[in-house]
């Protein structure tokens, strides 16, 4: 119905000629239409309401053709329909002394109806071009509050790397790296975010995760671990976009920083699954299990991860497993929890 509600014959067409014949020819079909339609019930009502089919045969020709179509719809139709329909057939003079007036009438009110067709197709179409616009406005506007977000989130870690020099306590520096580290990596799920966003505004995850999993795999992972990926084609909104990017670089974070100490060897798998309206993002590692974690039910790293997945309207599950440690967000389909 949208599609329909849009429909312009001439709008593909460049010159202005051209847009004039295709509206021309396009109101000449109507026309021929019409004309076909009524042959067919003259079969079994003839001469009954001669002008009857006009009325819609001109609205939808000035619809989609403007005003150029419904003319040629109305002279063809109009005068057709005289001619071979109001009695006598196939003459202009009239069988009846009321004739001439009900010609008349019938003319003028097919006229009001072009009139006004012609008047709300320009309408509409001003209204959706001023929506296209409002639209294009504010992506654009979006995309300067992305970026600029981006580089604000660079500042913060510019500005606590600098105050991080100025403490002269060893001691500091560390919660300041993790604080600093925290930051870079809004910084890097805001610019993949940027980079896979197309005009559609929910954002495709394979590629999106595929960048960050790059991104951690080429700076941020220890040489003696592992990467293994697994992840489903599928499309959310970019709010849970960037949650899972989130919950991804800590939960990576977390497993370097614990599950692999003393240079141990080991693999990192990320999963994201898709069925329907229901996902799971799981990060699972073959390290030493939560022996490492110093506090691993309420520490820093353990709370972000549970905003990350409230932000994502997601439950956050992690545990110990067989070989490992596991970190799990799912989102539920929300039509059978209700």
């Amino acid at each position: 119905m949208h599609r329909l509600a849009n429909f312009d014959v001439s709008r593909q067409f460049l010159s202005q000629r051209s847009k004039i014949a295709a509206q021309v020819v396009f109101g000449a079909m109507c026309a021929a239409a019409m004309v076909g339609l009524r042959s067919l019930v003259d079969v079994w009502a003839p001469v009954s309401g001669p002008f009857a089919l006009i009325y819609p045969t001109i609205l939808l020709a000035t619809l989609y053709g403007h005003w150029r179509a419904g003319v040629v719809a109305f002279t063809i139709t109009f005068f057709w329909a005289w001619f071979f329909i109001l009695p006598p057939s196939r003459s202009f003079l009239f069988a009846d002394l009321t004739d001439p007036a009900r010609v008349v009438l019938n003319a003028a009110c097919a006229l009001i109806v072009l009139v006004f067709a012609e008047a709300f197709r320009r309408a509409a179409h001003a209204t959706m071009d001023e929506i296209r616009e409002r639209a294009d406005r504010r992506l654009t506007l979006l995309a300067e509050l992305e970026h600029r977000t981006k580089n604000n989130f660079a500042l913060v870690a510019s500005m606590l790397e600098l105050q991080k020099r100025r403490i002269p306590q060893r001691e500091l520096h560390a919660p300041l790296d993790d604080a600093v580290g925290r930051v870079r990596t809004f910084a890097d799920a805001y610019s993949a975010l940027a980079l896979e966003q197309s005009d559609n505004p929910d954002v495709a995850m394979k590629p999106y995760l595929e960048y960050l999993l790059d991104g951690i795999e080429g700076s941020s992972l220890p040489p003696s671990v592992r990467l293994f990926r697994e992840i489903d084609q599928a499309t959310l909104t970019p709010e849970e976009a960037v949650a899972i990017g989130l919950y991804l670089n800590e939960a990576v974070a977390n497993a370097c920083k614990y599950a692999f100490p003393d240079d141990r060897t080991g693999t990192i798998a990320v999963f994201f699954h898709v069925r329907g309206d229901t996902w799971r993002f799981t990060i699972e590692d073959d390290g030493v299990g939560a022996d490492a974690f110093t506090d691993p039910g309420g520490g820093l790293g353990s709370q972000l991860l549970a905003a990350f997945a409230a932000q994502a309207q997601a439950t956050h599950h992690a545990g110990p497993v067989l070989n490992g440690f596991r970190t799990e967000m799912r989102k539920e389909d929300q039509s059978e929890l209700a």
